[in-house]
């Protein structure tokens, strides 16, 4: 349905853009000559539709320009983020990596005490006190 549409809106863009150029065909022309206007050097002759449409595709790219520096500091951002999560990851992994590695084997309970506080008779095989 995405396509479809995109299709439907680049054709009616397309046919906008031929009836312009056609209803603004006819040749005008550019000067960027301010001090000489009666024998101006830098002249150019053109149709309509292209001086419109040049126009409007410098607008396009200035706005783009625009938006594009007035954006910066969230690009920033964002790279310092991505660079806090990066360094965040690198110390979970040192971390998991030093705690697995003090970790020595599976956990023994400490020998029973033969001598002393059950008498002389010590513990049984389950360690209770004989």
């Amino acid at each position: 349905m995405r396509k479809f549409l995109t299709t439907v809106i680049v054709i009616a863009l397309f046919v906008l853009f031929v009836v312009f150029a056609v209803a603004n065909r006819h040749e005008v022309t550019v000067s960027v000559d301010p001090f000489n206007s009666g024998d101006p050097v830098l002249t150019q002759t053109m149709p309509l539709f292209v001086l419109i449409l040049a126009a409007v595709a410098v607008g396009v790219f200035a706005g783009g320009l625009a938006t594009w520096t007035g954006q910066r500091h969230w690009r920033r951002a964002a790279r310092q983020h991505r660079a806090e999560a990066e360094r965040a990851k690198t110390e979970l992994a040192n971390v998991k990596s030093a705690a697995l590695a003090a970790q020595v084997g599976p956990q023994r309970l400490p020998a029973p005490y033969q001598a002393g506080g059950y008498g002389p008779y010590g513990r049984d095989k389950q360690g209770a006190a004989l």
